[in-house]
């Protein structure tokens, strides 16, 4: 691949990463409304249950859009080198 190929992907990743980390953002304030207007025990104890389940979801996709970051940075440095070479 190109170094400029690298270069998009690494603005492409960073922006999919701020987006997860709104999307994170408004679930929370979504979930955290909807245990505030419960009316049941077991519905607030349901709501905090989703809200935790997603939380981790959207944790674990920034987590694995951050190792990309990092791939995505070693690939660009490594066609860096190799295009100094040519």
């Amino acid at each position: 691949m190109s170094v400029e190929y690298y270069r998009k992907r690494l603005i492409d990743l960073r922006a999919q990463m701020t987006k997860e980390r709104e999307a994170k953002k408004k679930d929370n304030a979504h979930y955290a409304d909807l245990v505030k207007r419960a009316s049941t025990p077991s519905s607030k104890a349901s709501y905090r249950k989703s809200k935790i389940d997603h939380a981790a979801s959207h944790d674990r996709r920034i987590e694995s859009l951050k190792r990309e970051i990092e791939s995505a940075k070693a690939n660009l440095a490594r066609e860096r080198e190799r295009a100094k070479k040519k």
